[in-house]
């Protein structure tokens, strides 16, 4: 299995801290984001390489940060070099599949989230489903489900659809940005694009693939920590204890 994290954002919100520096390797206690992250899923032990796509500006940060690491990680520079000429979340995933000729299943992540749950729990669900899985929690606040991916479920976690900032949510379940994808669906990723699914957010591929095949969403066990700007930055510097379960 690889495991894609999504770097390649430019993190304004967080300016001036990410002006010349990436969200995912900001530190949160002793440990940056994506250490936190890949130390968890490592564990699963199914993971057998980790891509970091990442643009072109921060790309040497990530190269410099992977030397360090123990795990295999290969840094991806998807060539964009300002937040206008960004490729967006999907086109990124299909600019990797191709880059290094991916053929797995894949556990695609956002690198700028933490959990306090670990993910193994989430690559055991989606093999005991066999088909891609995403995750899903529940939101009462309509404000903030217009402003993330939505998704519907049937009683056996099927998911029926999804929408990203829907404006008229029809469901309490959002979907963070943690998919797993066989390998035959994310063969599928350039059908969506080349069939008009968004490709911004990471969620928009999983919205066309489930009206194509079998999507499952699992239910969070824990807590979310979305690093969004200065100020939700120092709240989970201050907040966040690691996985506790």
């Amino acid at each position: 299995m690889k495991c894609l994290i999504l770097a390649a954002g430019y993190a304004t919100r967080l300016y001036p801290l990410t002006e010349n520096f990436p969200k995912p390797l900001l530190t949160v206690g002793e440990k940056t984001i994506l250490d936190w992250l890949i130390e968890d899923i490592d564990g699963a032990g199914e993971v057998d390489e980790y891509v970091v796509i990442s643009n072109h500006k921060f790309a040497p940060h990530f190269t410099e940060w992977a030397a360090t690491c123990r795990q295999k990680i290969t840094v991806v520079d998807d060539g964009t070099s300002s937040n206008e000429t960004r490729l967006g979340a999907v086109k990124d995933i299909q600019f990797a599949i191709d880059k290094l000729k991916v053929d797995d299943d894949m556990l695609v992540i956002a690198g700028d989230n933490l959990l306090d749950f670990s993910l193994t729990r989430f690559i055991a669900y989606a093999k005991g489903k066999g088909t891609s899985c995403i995750l899903r929690y529940y939101e009462a606040d309509e404000k903030k489900l217009k402003k993330s991916g939505v998704v519907t479920v049937d009683e056996r976690d099927r998911v029926i659809r999804m929408a990203e900032k829907p404006e008229n949510p029809d469901s309490p379940w959002c979907c963070p940005p943690f998919y797993f994808y066989t390998a035959k669906d994310a063969r599928l990723v350039e059908k969506g694009i080349q069939s008009g699914c968004g490709t911004d957010a990471p969620g928009s591929f999983i919205a066309w693939l489930c009206q194509q095949t079998a999507v499952h969403a699992m239910e969070m066990p824990g807590k979310r920590y979305d690093i969004g700007n200065l100020e939700s930055y120092e709240q989970v510097k201050a907040d966040y204890r690691g996985i506790t379960r």
